[in-house]
């Protein structure tokens, strides 16, 4: 009889396992955005004045095409005349973490996984931001996680490891940043060494503020907007933060005259593929992709603008194996809950856009960034 109840619970426990694991393979949009509608002829400068490069973590081809397929196949990014791909190894690893693939993107060379911004001899290395920053530009991070997670923090933080939050937020001092927008809050007040980051940040002339609203009528200045303890939620709890947060950093950075460089990041779309969730990548996507309409529109009429989207690394080895465009149904498989090496695209709009067509390194979109500013 034991035996008996073993097995029957151990049934229940693979068709409840098996069928919440369909569950998350599938997803259907019900509520498609607009995009937009880009001139193919536009007249962009020759070279930016201003560029903008949005990072979707974990974005590879297949979660580009499910968030076609969702939203009825079209998107932002689709519309960009432009695109590439980008190999995505470290120095140490065939696949890269997050920390490596963000530092390749923002300084142009490659270190080993889990370090940010600085070499493999943990030698610090001069990124876009701060190379932008140096020659007068303003300049932005804005992400949809914490603002010191991988990403953001491997353009502004000169860490060996990506884990050292509390540093990387020390990090943010002195670096004279004009605006960022993320979560993370707790990295700069909880801390061991009983420092008020955000103290400092207010005698350094900072505005600080703790959600979007309240800085809703504020666009000039220099700002840190801290949205969440920690990471923000997952769309669609944490509702229009990303494009919102694009487009307010799009205003406060476009009152500099020589120009600026902001990093947008959609870090979640990563996470999605760690969890093997359809729903989960696809809805991060397709954010992702609303924010970069925002950047998109005002590229279209500033015409001294470049925008380049692409991504640090593919995670979880997704693939489509069933879909209806016309329903915005799509249905993924995964082939693990890591990353992996294969290319990711690149998409680019605007002045300096032709630069980012072919096959190359990660490294190249530095490279390409900084001789499309002229640096």
């Amino acid at each position: 009889m034991k035996q008996l109840f073993l097995s029957i619970t151990l049934f229940i426990f693979i068709v409840t396992s098996s069928t919440a694991q369909e569950e998350k393979k599938s997803f259907t949009n019900e509520n498609p955005h607009e995009v937009l509608i880009l001139k193919k002829n536009s007249h962009f400068k020759k070279r930016p004045k201003n560029v903008i490069l949005l990072i979707g973590d974990g974005m590879g081809v297949a979660q580009v095409f499910s968030a076609v397929t969702a939203n009825r196949g079209v998107l932002n990014m689709t519309q960009m005349p432009f695109t590439g791909f980008s190999q995505t190894q470290s120095a140490d690893r065939y696949i890269t973490d997050s920390a490596a693939g963000g530092t390749a993107l923002s300084s142009g060379q490659r270190t080993f996984n889990g370090a940010l911004a600085v070499d493999t001899d943990t030698l610090s290395i001069p990124t876009i931001l701060e190379i932008s920053k140096s020659k007068g530009y303003a300049t932005g991070l804005v992400s949809s996680s914490s603002i010191t997670h991988a990403t953001p923090a491997s353009f502004i933080a000169h860490q060996p490891s990506r884990g050292m939050e509390e540093e990387i937020a020390a990090d943010f001092i002195g670096s004279d940043i004009d605006i960022f927008i993320g979560g993370g809050r707790k990295f700069f007040v909880k801390r061991k060494d009983g420092r008020n980051l955000l103290n400092e940040l207010e005698n350094d002339k900072y505005l600080v503020f703790n959600s979007l609203d309240d800085a809703s009528n504020i666009n000039s200045g220099k700002l840190a907007i801290l949205t969440a303890e920690n990471h923000n939620e997952a769309y669609p709890e944490r509702g229009e933060m990303l494009p919102e947060a694009t487009e307010k950093a799009i205003n406060v950075l476009k009152n500099n005259k020589k120009g600026f460089f902001l990093m947008v990041e959609g870090s979640m779309i990563d996470w999605g593929g760690h969890d093997n969730n359809t729903a989960y990548v696809v809805q991060e996507t397709l954010d992702f992709d609303r924010a970069i309409g925002k950047a998109l529109e005002f590229a279209s009429s500033n015409k001294e603008t470049l925008v380049v989207i692409t991504a640090d690394h593919e995670t979880g080895g997704m693939t489509l194996n069933g879909g209806d465009i016309d329903k915005g149904e799509v249905s993924g498989r995964y082939t693990t809950g890591g990353h992996t090496a294969v290319m990711v695209p690149v998409f680019a709009y605007g002045a300096g856009a032709d630069k980012f067509t072919g096959v190359y390194k990660n490294t190249d979109i530095f490279k390409k960034i900084k001789e499309a500013f002229g640096f």
